[in-house]
């Protein structure tokens, strides 16, 4: 195992996985990529239509994002590990799939929250998503409970 996928959403549980992560990459010596796929541009917001406070609110929350994921990736290089961070916008798993194929990854690690079954019902899950999509291993770390 050399690449390791890392699933995040930056919500509260996210240091618990990227923690647990270090701990496998280290048994492996291998790569970390931790992802975060960022919420898409909402339709109507262009580059020159909108209010501008829409888009300059938008705009500092994709950044505070991006600092946060590199700050992530810092504690990770500091634990002596290799790490990259991504962050992309689109639609959440065929993001995680696409990037996963790409960058050959031999593992993709991810939260699964315990929601109730009417969150689970009308939302989903990312995990179990992931799950049925995936033909990579997936190691669904548990939060939350």
């Amino acid at each position: 195992m050399k690449n390791i996928l890392v699933a995040i959403d930056l919500d509260p549980s996210t240091q618990q996985v990227v923690d647990y992560a270090v701990q496998i990459a280290k048994a492996f010596e291998a790569k970390l990529w931790l992802i975060h796929i960022a919420e898409a541009e909402p339709d109507f917001i262009g580059y020159n239509e909108g209010p501008q406070y829409i888009r300059d609110s938008f705009a500092k929350e994709l950044r505070d994002e991006h600092k946060t994921l590199q700050s992530l990736c810092a504690e990770v290089k500091k634990a002596g590990l290799e790490a990259e961070g991504l962050m992309i916008q689109g639609p959440t798993i065929d993001m995680i799939l696409q990037e996963a194929k790409k960058l050959n990854v031999d593992l993709i690690i991810t939260a699964t929250h315990h929601r109730n079954f009417i969150y689970k019902a009308f939302i989903g899950s990312v995990s179990t998503e992931l799950f049925e999509r995936s033909s990579i291993p997936l190691l669904a770390y548990p939060v939350g409970r």
